[in-house]
């Protein structure tokens, strides 16, 4: 402050040989209004680093409630083809019902993240969407196994279990993106790596609940098999308490977590008070301001997504193929089988738990990344040759390494190369790179699966190929300024 008291002097010196007085005023408190901003908004930058620390404890509550929701989401992924095909899809038709999770969240990710931008409650800015989108999910977890048992002709149980998973997924990506959001508002940049692993562990490890469930109910007797049309109880089950464990979850960060204010957020991350009463960007003005870090990693994760997408599609077909010997979706092979996948992507979200504790002891995090996902592309190519149902339990470890990748690096890159101010939004935007690829490959599903001989578990060596693609355009992901 002495540096302004300073300044003042040298003004006052000067203001005599100013003609007109009134003007002069005019000047030296305008001149010192601005000086005082720019030193507040200096010291801010300045202490940026400085910010308060959390505890783990602190990081592991405000994702915590992402368990609950990785849950409904791995029911959804693991079991979508084998709903659908029990229903009576086509094999080369399975592809176009996954265009509508990532179309789903395509829309509503980003205008997720623009309106909690400009929300501010008493339960906080990002707790109530991930209120409200739980909320929903529940009920449609308990509608979707049931498309097969309200007497429907089967385009009618299809039409049913369609608007249901279009309900499921958009309620699931309305509760899904306040997490990243919220470590992006309330965790420093020299902490941010450390709570998206957290937030990744509790993402696999709810995955590896939800994708377990099947099978142990089977273990326990539950029927695993149904009448034509029907989904078997050991999916329903699965579904009801998944829909349980997701609101306790949910109820448990809305009580834990304690959203900051918006005169400490904008302290926090060093925002000009000044400008929050200017008109918000629109989303095209944000994304041709997007650092380049935003499409760089952007290329890699089109070829990520991808191929995880053809994983989820074609996997219970593949293995009721190669390792029980069946295309028959109505026989206890098929269904047998359908157990199976869960525990082979349990098993991948093991081996991404594992990595993920790896990943943190890189030098270089982009380093990181490309080892990550060419371990992944072995793990996708190995399938093919493999047709032991044990054997495929490494392939699902070593791409459970690229999923780990995946979960982390890129929410890490991209958050350091933005401010404060418009997070939500960009981290919606970027769910497109997300969304796009699934999208993609969903449309083109079919037609790659004639083009590699109509054997399912061909597009393993596709989705192989499309990590290595990924992992060689890792060298394009610059650092970007802060947008």
């Amino acid at each position: 402050m002495s540096f302004i008291r300073q300044e003042k002097q040298t003004v006052r010196r000067y203001l005599p040989t100013v003609r007109h007085w009134g003007f002069a005023r005019l000047i030296y408190y305008d001149y010192f209004r601005r000086l005082r901003v720019y030193i507040r908004i200096n010291n801010q930058n300045r202490n940026k680093m400085q910010k308060a620390k959390l505890t783990f404890w602190q990081m592991w509550n405000i994702s915590f409630g992402f368990f609950g929701v990785q849950i409904a989401y791995s029911l959804q992924n693991a079991n979508i083809s084998r709903i659908f095909a029990t229903l009576g899809a086509d094999p080369h038709d399975l592809s176009f019902f996954w265009i509508l999770p990532p179309l789903m969240g395509l829309i509503v990710q980003p205008l997720v993240g623009k309106y909690s931008d400009k929300t501010w409650t008493r339960l906080g800015r990002r707790i109530p969407y991930l209120f409200l989108g739980s909320i929903i999910a529940i009920a449609v977890m308990c509608m979707l196994p049931n498309a097969g048992n309200f007497g429907l002709a089967v385009s009618g149980a299809m039409i049913f279990g369609l608007i249901s998973l279009m309900l499921l997924d958009t309620s699931i990506n309305v509760a899904m993106q306040p997490f990243k959001m919220l470590v992006g508002d309330m965790v420093n940049e020299e902490q941010k790596g450390q709570a998206y692993s957290i937030q990744s562990f509790l993402c696999n490890a709810g995955s590896l609940v939800g994708y377990l469930f099947p099978f142990i109910f089977a273990w326990f007797g539950i029927a695993n098999t149904a009448p034509e049309g029907q989904v078997p109880d050991t999916v329903k089950y699965a579904f009801y308490i998944g829909a349980a464990i997701l609101i306790l979850c949910v109820l448990f960060t809305t009580f834990k977590v304690k959203e900051m204010p918006p005169k400490e957020y904008a302290e926090f991350h060093g925002i000009d008070p000044d400008k929050k009463e200017e008109k918000a960007p629109g989303m095209l003005t944000l994304l041709k301001d997007a650092p380049k870090t935003f499409w760089t990693v952007g290329i890699v994760q089109f070829f990520c997504w991808a191929a995880f997408l053809y994983m989820w599609t074609y996997t219970n077909g593949a293995i009721a193929d190669t390792c029980w010997g069946t295309t028959d979706v109505a026989s206890e092979g098929y269904q047998e089988a359908g157990n199976w996948v869960g525990v082979l992507f349990a098993v991948q979200a093991v081996g991404s738990m594992l990595w993920a504790l790896v990943i943190p002891k890189f030098k270089d995090i982009k380093v990181a990344y490309v080892v990550s996902l060419l371990i992944g592309a072995v793990g996708f190519a190995s399938v093919f040759f493999l047709h032991n149902q044990y054997a495929l339990i490494v392939s699902f470890l070593l791409i459970g390494a690229a999923w780990a990748a995946m979960l982390a690096v890129p929410f890490t890159l991209l958050t350091n190369s933005l401010s404060g101010e418009h997070i939500g939004t960009y981290l919606g935007l970027f769910n497109g790179t997300i969304c796009l690829p699934q999208i993609a490959a969903a449309a083109c599903g079919g037609l790659v699966l004639k083009l590699v001989g109509g054997a399912q578990v061909s597009m393993f060596i596709v989705a192989g190929v499309l990590l290595v693609l990924g992992a060689l355009s890792v060298r394009f992901v610059k650092d970007g300024k802060k947008a």
